[in-house]
């Protein structure tokens, strides 16, 4: 007997919920969250992104863009848009924040987390490095737990799991919202992982703030501009256009307060209404 789930978006008939094509299994009764959180499925035939559970280490391709960023010629810029010494020193980090808009505070206190955390295991000896560098030649090393799954653990872009983000947690839209991204967090933390949920975190939450979408919802193009690197050089552009730096970083350290605010606020009533 068909089964409807309490969000009304789901069927499970028999126990059992198929995908598109009714030839594979993606959800059980047993297990709700199997039914709720689908992954995507390529029709098949559709070969916009062929093997797109396979990692690519050149591309950051999704089913809206098969060959990734192409606008301005971007793939040939990128090879050269480094200061060729492949490291990163925590200046050449906060000047990076700051041309994104953010204020001074949160440039340094994103300095601070990420040079803290990913400089020791890009070094190539076993001592601490007092400038803090990150070496970009084991950057790899630096992925952490409770994260999506879109870069494997050689920091390839694997286009199935990024597709999955917005298919379990973007309700249809083509984008997320903040309750979205609160709903992609809790979906995403494993066990006893500290530092993957920080990080998770702190690299959506400085994404949402960088994009602050007029609509609330951030786009899935955008975010996957993010995770190849184009879209950085969008966000500086405009910020440099639509008004002086430092307007723009008052207003960006301003909502780094609001948001975690909003989202306890967001809690807080959940926890009203499950009492209620």
């Amino acid at each position: 007997m068909p089964v409807t789930l309490a969000n009304g978006a789901v069927t499970l008939t028999d126990g059992i919920l198929m995908a598109n094509d009714d030839s594979i299994t993606t959800g059980v009764s047993m297990a709700p969250v199997t039914a709720t959180n689908k992954p995507i499925i390529q029709p098949e035939g559709d070969e916009r992104v062929p093997q797109a559970g396979v990692a690519r280490a050149n591309l950051a391709p999704s089913f809206d863009k098969p060959e990734g960023t192409t606008e301005d010629g971007w793939a040939e810029r990128h090879k050269n848009q480094s200061d060729h010494d492949g490291i990163i020193y925590p200046w050449d980090t906060f000047v990076g924040f700051r041309r994104l808009g953010f204020g001074y505070f949160l440039s340094l206190f994103s300095v601070l987390i990420i040079h803290a955390n990913f400089s020791y295991p890009t070094l190539p000896s076993v001592f601490p490095d007092p400038l803090f560098r990150i070496y970009i030649a084991a950057i790899h090393k630096c992925k952490h737990g409770s994260d999506s799954g879109t870069y494997d653990t050689e920091g390839r872009f694997i286009p199935q799991k990024f597709e999955d983000i917005l298919s379990k947690y973007g309700k249809g839209k083509h984008g997320l919202t903040m309750w979205d991204l609160w709903d992609f967090h809790k979906g995403q933390r494993l066990l006893v992982d500290p530092i993957g949920w920080g990080g998770q975190i702190f690299e959506w939450l400085a994404t949402y703030l960088m994009l602050w979408p007029e609509d609330g919802i951030t786009r899935k193009e955008d975010v996957r501009g993010i995770f190849d690197g184009s879209f950085f050089y969008t966000i500086a552009a405009r910020r440099k256009v639509e008004r002086p730096r430092s307007k723009v970083g008052a207003v960006v350290d301003y909502r780094v307060v609001l948001v975690p605010v909003l989202i306890q606020g967001s809690l807080w009533v959940d926890e009203r209404r499950s009492s209620g």
